[in-house]
């Protein structure tokens, strides 16, 4: 027997004779609640349940486990979850179900064996047995609700079984009247909505909204918050018509009425033994399906209106150390989504086709031996290659047709940092690097290495942004992206030509940059592996890392979150091998005289080249930035604070204690015509713990508590009654 949850059956690994899928719970779920207030209890005899116990250990126990709550392949069937599930229902649904789909891929059980096993259940959940038998009919069963909820041995209250309550107000679901998201909502999304990882696929994390703006944004509140699994919370939520979708730690997505703050369905995956839960930074929605990158290496589709399984795929092997942080993105049909990790041979990319989940191409991200790149890993082979990670998601240009990805680094400086001999180099690609794919075949188009050899893991892994920008008087449409040291490489997005970068001045490995080629000239001096402890700036992670740069088109104004740090690269002694790259080991320090201000939020003006603010402050920036046409700039840092800043001046304007670390990207929505901001929090991430011990006073909850925050202007007629004497 296996996942009894009401989702699709659908092509995955097959283990146990089941299928590793999640479970869901439904508003639909919720509407059987108020259904279920008629319902009476279930009767069933001892004797039933005892008979029960024999068919579940036959035909259950190998995945539910043996005490129905410890199974490695199956959800469990008691306590809260199972309750929560399936307790508002009929005996009948239940019955159903599991005469209808259980054991899967074996004979169906006789209706007696069935009812058996269904006493035996309601016995472990906590329900009483009774004198009368409980019917293997159907019809029947109907009429019997399952009680659960209410149920628990040795516990007192509860609803009287059979009793009738008034039913509760009717509730509206935005999913009943949810669009299908079309290509040209994708490409170009109205105005409220939040389609993507960066709202629109050139990952510009800019809104057109401005109903908050910087003469109100003084007076926004809290809407509602609604608590998330905690853990590492990077996600950035997706909405839609009404909706918002958050995919939280732990693998479980859930779908939030917008307004009310309301929970419409949630998505649980339960994941093979020995697979932790990894964070995720993006999801996509596309047609009627949500596309969900899993901790066991999975893209999952969903049904946006239930949230039911409607295709899962693996793409990687968690054995082997392939993750998937990144999310999806979704793109002329494909779902593409990429792996990181340190499995030999590295990471890839894939194309799935986004109606079935079957993989249409694949494309290596570390160069193979025999294709072209392949001669520039210095003569290593295959499987003594990794890294080239991809771990945000990737931007898509629906004018060139082109989708843009980062692999970031090798994990294995060390076979990298002198020449084997003549016919290879070591520049290792496609590490550091942006690639320009085409969606439908996978093909690499064009790339382009921002830094070769990478012996510091600063990495160019993050947001590329394709934006229309005169480039020495001629306009151009550009790819625009920046590394962990702070430098930003602007790129002609048809051919990846070089065009010209942007130093922030916060490193010190690179002296120089050629202005034809963009090839960056180093501090030789600073190369790991002599023997020597290297000062290097910025700290491995990164002046700028993973949480994104937003950019106003009306201004050409880029908003950038940064952290001022440095490390010391300090040798391993004899027989350590290294955490950083080989041989080296990295510990913290704040920046050659600083000042104590570690937080640091710059605005560039990329048509002029020019710095139009700096705002600094003590606390370590940890989300992305979010530009609006309200001309504000929202970002969050390490001391829980939630800010709004003007985007002309840097000036504060606005600001919300929050009940952990923001470590996400904000957005803005417009629901029922007003416009809302939201964020996630929930600590624990690279990026955002990295940099505490520069500042021990700022104490954090050491439990965590993870969340949504929503904020709003107050209606018109509340600031009026305000005004009233």
């Amino acid at each position: 027997m296996t996942t009894m949850w009401g989702f699709t059956r659908v092509k995955s690994i097959v283990r146990c004779g089941i299928l590793m899928i999640g479970t869901v719970l439904t508003f639909q779920d919720a509407t059987s609640r108020i259904n279920a207030q008629s319902l009476t209890s279930p009767s069933y005899t001892a004797a039933q349940a005892s008979q029960g116990r024999p068919v579940y250990a036959l035909h259950c126990a190998s995945c539910h486990g043996a005490h129905l709550d410890d199974g490695e392949f199956a959800p469990p069937l008691k306590g809260a979850e199972f309750r929560q599930r399936w307790g508002p229902q009929s005996a009948e649904n239940l019955f159903s179900y599991m005469s209808t789909r259980m054991p899967p891929a074996r004979p169906a059980l006789a209706d007696e064996m069935y009812v058996q096993l269904l006493a035996y259940m309601l016995q472990e959940n906590g329900q009483e047995p009774g004198s009368r038998e409980l019917p293997a009919d159907p019809g029947a069963l109907k009429s019997m609700g399952l009680m659960l909820a209410a149920t628990r041995p040795g516990v007192s209250g509860g609803l009287v079984a059979g009793v009738v309550i008034p039913p509760p107000p009717v509730r509206l679901n935005p999913l009943s009247k949810i669009r299908p998201v079309t290509d040209g909502m994708l490409n170009d999304p109205p105005d409220g909505e939040w389609l993507t990882w960066r709202r629109t696929p050139d990952g510009l994390g800019f809104s057109p909204l401005k109903q908050i703006n910087k003469r109100n944004v003084s007076e926004l509140r809290i809407a509602w918050a609604w608590s998330l699994p905690p853990g590492p919370n990077e996600n950035t939520p997706l909405f839609h018509d009404g909706v918002l979708f958050v995919h939280s730690f732990g693998d479980k997505l859930q779908a939030i009425d917008a307004v009310t703050g309301d929970l419409l369905w949630q998505y649980s995956r339960r994941l093979p033994k020995g697979v932790a839960p990894s964070f995720k930074r993006g999801l996509s929605i596309y047609g009627e399906h949500l596309y969900v990158a899993t901790s066991d290496a999975h893209v999952v589709a969903l049904d946006v209106k239930t949230g039911n399984v409607v295709w899962d795929t693996v793409v990687g092997d968690p054995d082997v150390g392939l993750l998937m942080t990144g999310g999806t993105l979704v793109a002329q049909g494909k779902v593409m989504a990429a792996t990181k990790g340190r499995a030999p041979g590295g990471n890839y990319i894939v194309g799935l086709d986004a109606a079935t989940g079957r993989e249409v191409w694949r494309f290596h991200t570390i160069a193979r031996p025999d294709a072209p790149g392949g001669d520039s890993w210095n003569g290593l082979p295959l499987e003594k290659r990794n890294g080239a990670s991809v771990w945000v998601p990737g931007t898509y240009d629906p004018v060139l047709k082109l989708a843009f990805f980062g692999p970031a680094q090798t994990y294995d400086t060390g076979p990298l940092r002198n020449l084997a001999g003549e016919g290879v180099t070591n520049d290792a690609l496609y590490t550091d690097s942006t690639v320009g794919l085409d969606p439908d075949s996978g093909k690499l188009v064009w790339y382009f290495q921002h830094q070769p050899n990478d012996q510091w893991d600063l990495d160019w892994a993050f947001e590329r942004q394709i934006i229309n920008l005169p480039v020495n008087g001629i306009s151009k449409r550009v790819v625009v992206t920046g590394g962990k040291q702070t430098i930003f490489d602007v790129l002609d997005a048809r051919t990846g030509k070089y065009e010209f970068s942007i130093d922030l001045g916060l490193q010190n490995v690179v002296t120089s940059i050629d202005p034809k080629t963009g090839a960056k000239i180093i501090n030789r001096r600073l190369i790991p592996g002599d023997g020597k402890t290297k000062m290097i700036c910025p700290h491995i992670s990164g002046g700028r890392a993973w949480p994104p740069t937003s950019y106003d088109p009306t201004t050409r104004i880029l908003y950038i979150p940064l952290v001022e740090a440095c490390m010391d690269l300090r040798p391993v002694e004899p027989g350590e091998r290294g955490v950083l790259s080989t041989g080296v080991r990295h510990q913290l320090r704040p920046p050659p005289d600083s000042d104590g201000k570690y937080g640091r939020l710059q605005a560039i003006n990329l048509e002029t080249r020019k710095t139009v603010w700096v705002e600094r402050q003590r606390a370590t920036q940890t989300t992305g930035t979010l530009a609006t046409a309200g001309g504000l700039v929202f970002a969050g840092s390490v001391d829980r604070v939630f800010r709004a800043y003007d985007a002309a001046t840097g000036r504060k304007l606005w600001k919300a204690r929050l009940n952990d670390v923001p470590s996400s990207a904000p957005i803005t929505y417009l629901a029922n015509g007003k416009q809302y901001v939201a964020v996630v929090v929930g600590n624990g991430g690279n990026q955002a713990t990295s940099y505490d011990p520069l500042v021990p006073e700022i104490q954090n909850p050491p439990d965590g508590g993870a969340a949504i925050w929503v904020f709003e202007l107050p209606t018109k007629s509340e600031t009026s009654a305000k005004d009233q004497p």
